[in-house]
């Protein structure tokens, strides 16, 4: 039986949806009215794209699922950073460019027919290494986009692609369509595993273990979106996870170096016999000396007592008062229900959007990645993505206030007298 039958679901729904604004109220610890919060759904589509920029194409899933439980993710790939980009079960943190029956069956991304085009991540990425799994129906053309736009339209120029087709086309499976052709044997109907590095002007990629491209561009691109792509023929798609690469180290474990105390406020900043950050006592900030617009940040954090409040605060006004975007730590829930925070919940967006669900727990540490792109947010939270999420508001040097793209500094909360947590591995990488 090909693909494509095995693949037989009810189709997603296409909806046109007009896209709004964000409240352009202000966030944390604003005496002003509270923005509104956005639920965690998918961000608006790539401004590359062909459609009106009122009016974009959105494959919603019918009916919208919850957020899911995690996908299993062991302590030691947490700790080198590995992100989860699929949840197993919905589509959230991607986007369609084009209108196709992208869809989840039985734990993949799949998709059979529609117009050509990708399903693309709302993040984008720059340095870093992928892990997936693919198989297809024998005749069928897709690939795997890396530093992509929505839209892409030269392989050779304004993407890469690595490319899943036959022997007979002339970039098989393996090679890196326009640049590099490589002719490994691969039974396409079969589960495959792939791992592509891609680091700075290099581009390597393993298929079930073995090396079989590597590839130095002499014209290097940035950073970009990943994406999975519908050209002609069924194919499907699971285990996507990606580790950042190239980040450096913000906090050295023994000092505050490269960060600026407030000594005029509460709270109180100090490095732990055992290297870890410590945040304690009242309302205060901790401000890193650099300042970064578009990055990806990891770190570790442990809540000592239960519903701590506190929150790594980024793009920010140096030296204001905690003006910048939030991305909260608070691991209560409401009722129980890990999929209603109960004030905002680790990971969300503080005032524009909540996390979809609470993964995190007090007393044990924890892993968040942080990425910040251009209007672009999105936050992982133990490897699971927890909010996407796009500001629409009016450009502000204040980002309580709109949108902030500028650089500024980072910055980690201290919140109330009950304030008692540690952070460690804090690392950057700017885009």
């Amino acid at each position: 039986m090909s693909l494509l039958r095995q693949l037989t679901l009810p189709l997603f729904v296409i909806l046109f949806v007009q896209l709004t604004g964000c409240d352009s109220g202000n966030s944390a610890n604003s005496n002003s009215p509270e923005a509104q919060v956005t639920p965690a759904t998918p961000a608006t589509p790539d401004a590359q794209t062909t459609s009106p920029p009122t009016e974009q194409p959105v494959i919603l899933e019918m009916p919208t699922a919850p957020a899911p439980e995690p996908l299993p993710i062991t302590t030691e790939e947490l700790a080198e950073g590995w992100i989860q980009l699929f949840d197993g079960a919905t589509l959230f943190g991607w986007q369609a460019a084009t209108k196709a029956n992208w869809q989840v069956t039985d734990g993949a991304i799949t998709v059979s027919e529609g117009d050509a085009g990708l399903l693309y991540t709302t993040s984008e990425f720059s340095n870093y290494t992928l892990h997936l799994e693919f198989k297809s129906d024998p005749e069928t053309n897709s690939g795997i986009f890396l530093r992509t736009g929505g839209t892409p339209s030269d392989p050779a120029t304004d993407c890469y692609e690595f490319n899943i087709a036959p022997l007979d086309n002339p970039f098989p499976t393996g090679s890196l369509v326009a640049r590099k052709r490589v002719t490994p044997q691969v039974d396409s109907t079969q589960w495959h595993t792939v791992q592509i590095t891609v680091l700075d002007d290099q581009i390597s990629a393993l298929l079930d273990g073995n090396l079989v491209l590597d590839y130095q561009d002499p014209a290097p691109l940035g950073k970009g979106h990943i994406g999975l792509q519908l050209n002609s023929g069924a194919v499907a798609f699971r285990n996507l996870r990606l580790k950042p690469l190239a980040l450096t180290t913000i906090f050295n474990g023994k000092d505050l170096t490269g960060w600026v105390e407030h000594p005029e406020m509460e709270s109180e900043f100090s490095v732990t016999t055992d290297g870890f950050l410590n945040v304690k006592n009242g309302k205060g900030q901790l401000e890193t000396e650099g300042h970064y617009a578009d990055f990806v940040l990891q770190l570790e954090c442990i809540s000592h007592l239960e519903r701590l409040n506190s929150g790594i605060f980024f793009r920010c006004i140096p030296g204001d008062e905690m003006m910048g975007y939030e991305s909260q730590i608070q691991n209560g829930m409401q009722d129980g229900d890990p999929t209603v925070p109960a004030d905002c919940g680790t990971g969300g967006i503080f005032r524009r959007q909540d996390a979809r669900r609470i993964v995190a727990q007090d007393k044990q540490w924890f892993y968040k990645t942080i990425i910040a792109c251009d209007d672009h947010i999105a936050v992982w939270v133990n490897g699971y993505q927890v909010t996407d999420w796009t500001d629409t508001r009016k450009s502000n040097e204040n980002p309580r206030r709109g949108l902030r793209t500028a650089a500024g500094s980072i910055m980690i909360q201290g919140h109330d007298p009950t304030t008692n947590l540690s952070f460690r591995n804090l690392r950057i990488s700017e885009l």
